[in-house]
């Protein structure tokens, strides 16, 4: 099982690094955006850029991304890192 705690300022890197791209910036909140390049599906995530991301919320991340195993998720995050 890898690692739930990350930081905002983590999940983010890793999303960018991975297809999605800032949107906008409201307070410490970070609006990403994800256009898939050939079936055109939109996926919109925000992550706090705020110390580290509670559960609760890393899972809410989890499903805008539109992970089916919140695990897989998880590990997918550490390995990026």
């Amino acid at each position: 099982m890898g690692s739930r705690r990350f930081t905002g300022e983590e999940v983010a890197k890793v999303l960018i690094e991975n297809r999605y791209y800032p949107q906008d910036r409201t307070g410490s909140h970070l609006q990403l955006r994800y256009e898939h390049p050939e079936s055109g599906e939109v996926r919109n995530v925000t992550v706090p850029i705020h110390g580290e991301i509670p559960t609760g919320t890393l899972r809410n991340i989890a499903c805008q991304c539109g992970a089916e195993d919140f695990e897989a998720f998880c590990a997918w995050i550490d390995r990026n890192r």
